[in-house]
């Protein structure tokens, strides 16, 4: 199998081209049209249905089919088995690139064991198919002696396209063409489930001459939670803690409380149980306190092998149930978040625009796979913003893939970001041959995709007002949850969504899911740990350069400069009222100065920045290594994991100090010029504003305020606070 040679640290950078996309939009400003991607013309046929077919079997039976060819293409319609007037409204879709015949033919077969009849056939002159532009009506099927069809050509955009059959999946078996059409996935409405267990009464376990040391435990699906073990001597124990859930609607699972009793070590016997439809729980906005509930406990005896409900039962459980509409129930890394909105529709604020993304081409690609003795890849882009996800059709044996495609989002935060990735599809045979087969992530191993990517903006004032507002909804302050529990939480959502998309057709796997959402983000990666340390230094440099400045000054390398500096060092001694104007002044210059140096490019992958360039093979080795390791011997296997996990918490928190650090310069960088803007207008006010107020007044006022009673504090973030949240990091440039 030959491989590409290994790319040069200059071809990983972000790269523009130039390709012949469509037309600019009109009307509208939030319009959309296919104006971002290639137009790739398509000849299109749909059959319809057939009338009154003519029997052709000894039987006195008809099994139609459909074939359409075009040169050395040929799609054909699934049969039916006896049936004169079959209805098959299904589409092909022949790449004009690809047409080497001047007809198209459509011939109408009966199914034999041995030789297929002839019925009938259709053809149609290239030159007299009409053309037909999106958003055109669609073009009406018409009869054609007993077969009703539609012939056309169209581009990408047309609405036939995503279901139909193309000519490029010629070589994929029937049961395996639902797995590279596009498709269009919304992930399920996530709730967090709050059951806030109170107390208990009159417990009876199965040794009444004893006092039982008992907890509850709640299950939801896979989700198990237990409180506490309560072991006072007494038959109404109290709890008083809260346990969370995620649930997805429709809820699909019921809640099942069960009070356990600890007889013995490893030994537990269920006291009661009760069973609660989710359906029937209530919905909370807001931090308000709900009515809490006494639900019955059953009793639930095994006579006979078989679980037998005994009536004659009287304990009870206090419950405060609801699902939490105010949070935001976090799938996905915090540092890649798409989506801040709380669960609850109510509580959105109106979208400030729309995303609009190309995907274009990949190049570079390399051979995931062997087919025949050669290396294949059959790739497909997936693309996660907001609920909405999107999956490109497959595009079979080509390393360097054409999708073209378009899709558009609506954006509510612009600190959001889009997840794409390109894997390889190994599910193309269908059947049993692709059980347990997983798709390749192919961006972990080398190629470049092309990208177009458009947001436009709706409300400049809406934007502008965002950065002022908590980064997530009001209850994650008011109410917040632990940082165990949010791990736990995302877990679970994780597991959910991934089930969910698993069930769709075509299915979007769970190792697809799992990788855009980032699960594996807290695994122990030398690489990962060499990037952050080196994204910490380089926060540092601007302070050790001061540093080296200043000791320069003092040991007066430089006379002019470090007279300069004395005679501003007496100006501020003398008149300290300029220390905090001179301050922001001099911040506001430099904004302005870096102005000229602004970023041009969209932020992206940076491969340097990331390390991937230099990592050595045995550290990738480690990163690509199963979490428990495969690598022997156990005892070395107990101690590495061990290191990873420790590491990968400490991996965490340098990463999130060098987050911080990376805010602080992004103040004037004009990485997000709306931020940057806001901060210089600020700076300069604020320097006319100091300058007019005396000093000591604004000492006084900033001591008051430091000071102030705790009747005049808030929960919720301060402005500032929320304005630093906003501002960018590189950690969505990490690979």
């Amino acid at each position: 199998m030959m491989q590409r040679p290994p790319l040069r640290p200059e071809e990983y950078s972000l790269k523009e081209t130039s390709p012949h996309l469509g037309g600019a939009a009109a009307g509208d400003k939030l319009t959309t049209t296919y104006d971002l991607v290639e137009q790739m013309q398509y000849l299109y046929v749909r059959v319809v249905k057939a009338k009154e077919l003519p029997n052709k079997d000894i039987t006195g039976s008809c099994d139609p089919y459909v074939e359409v060819k075009l040169g050395n293409y040929k799609g054909q319609t699934r049969h039916f088995e006896k049936k004169n007037n079959p209805e098959w409204n299904q589409v092909f879709a022949f790449s004009k690139e690809r047409i080497q015949s001047s007809v198209v033919e459509i011939v109408v077969k009966d199914k034999d064991l041995v030789k297929d009849d002839f019925i009938g056939r259709v053809i149609f002159d290239l030159n007299e198919v009409p053309k037909r532009v999106p958003p055109d009506s669609p073009l009406a099927p018409q009869w054609e002696g007993e077969l009703m069809l539609a012939v056309w050509m169209g581009t990408q955009a047309d609405e036939a396209f995503p279901e139909a059959w193309h000519s490029d999946a010629a070589s994929v078996p029937s049961d395996g063409l639902a797995s590279i059409r596009s498709k269009v996935y919304l992930t399920p409405k996530l709730w967090y489930l709050r059951v806030n267990v109170i107390e208990a009464q009159d417990l009876i376990p199965n040794d009444k001459t004893r006092f039982p040391e008992v907890y509850v435990k709640a299950m939801l699906g896979n989700q198990v939670l237990r409180t506490r073990v309560f072991a006072r001597r007494t038959l109404n124990p109290m709890w008083n803690e809260d346990l969370m859930f995620v649930a997805a609607e429709p809820f699909e699972e019921h809640l099942i409380l069960s009070v356990e009793d600890r007889v013995a070590p490893g030994k537990d016997e269920v006291i009661g149980r009760t069973i609660i439809s989710l359906q029937h729980v209530p919905r909370r906005l807001d931090h308000r306190l709900l009515t809490s509930q006494w639900y019955n406990l059953e009793k639930h005896v095994i006579i006979d092998g078989e679980h037998k409900k005994e009536t004659k039962f009287s304990s009870r459980i206090h419950l405060r149930i609801c699902l939490e509409g105010g949070y935001h129930v976090l799938d996905e890394s915090t540092h890649y978040s798409s989506d801040l909105r709380p669960t609850a529709k109510p509580l959105w604020k109106p979208s400030i625009g729309i995303l609009e993304l190309g995907i274009l081409t990949a190049q570079g690609l390399l051979p995931m796979k062997t087919k025949d003795g050669r290396g294949t890849t059959d790739a497909y882009c997936v693309a996660k913003y907001g609920q909405k996800w999107v999956r490109t059709r497959t595009i079979i044996d080509s390393f360097t893939p054409k999708w073209n495609e378009q899709y558009t989002w609506e954006v509510y935060d612009p600190c959001t970001v889009i997840t794409i990735g390109v894997f390889d599809n190994c599910h193309l045979n269908g059947g049993e041959k692709a059980n347990g087969a997983r798709d390749t992530r192919i961006g972990k191993k080398m190629g470049e995709v092309q990208l177009a990517v458009r947001f436009t903006c709706s409300s400049l004032l809406n934007m502008m007002h965002l950065y002022s507002q908590p980064l997530l909804p009001k209850m994650h302050y008011v109410h917040p949850l632990s940082v165990i529990q949010v791990d736990n939480l995302r877990r679970q959502a994780t597991n959910i969504v991934s089930t969910r998309l698993g069930r769709a057709e075509p299915p979007l796997r769970k190792e697809i899911v799992e990788y855009m959402l980032d699960v594996d983000s807290h695994m122990w990666s030398m690489r990962k740990s060499k990037a952050n340390f080196f994204r910490i230094m380089g926060v540092l440099s601007p302070l050790i350069a001061v540093a080296k400045w200043f000791d320069q000054i003092c040991l007066w390398r430089n006379p002019l400069t470090t007279i300069l500096i004395h005679v501003l060092f007496v100006i501020l001694v003398l008149y300290p009222e300029l220390i905090l104007p001179t301050i922001f002044l001099y911040l506001f210059l430099i904004g302005v100065w870096y102005y000229r140096w602004r970023p041009r490019q969209p932020p992206h992958m940076d491969t340097r920045l990331s390390h991937a360039e230099t990592a050595h093979p045995d550290e990738l080795d480690e990163e690509f290594d199963t979490f428990p390791t495969s690598r022997p011997p156990d005892i070395v296997r107990m101690r590495y994991d061990r290191l990873r996990s420790v590491a990968g918490r400490i991996q965490t928190v340098v990463g999130d100090l060098a987050t911080q650090g990376e805010r602080l310069q992004s103040l004037l960088s004009w990485r997000d010029p709306r931020a940057t803007a806001l901060f210089v207008v600020f700076c300069f006010i604020a320097a006319i504003v100091l300058y007019v107020t005396p000093f000591r007044v604004v000492v006084f006022l900033a001591g008051l305020y430091v000071l102030r009673h705790p009747r005049f504090r808030h929960r919720m973030p301060s402005v500032p606070l929320n304005f630093f949240r906003r501002l960018p990091a590189r950690t969505d440039s990490m690979l």
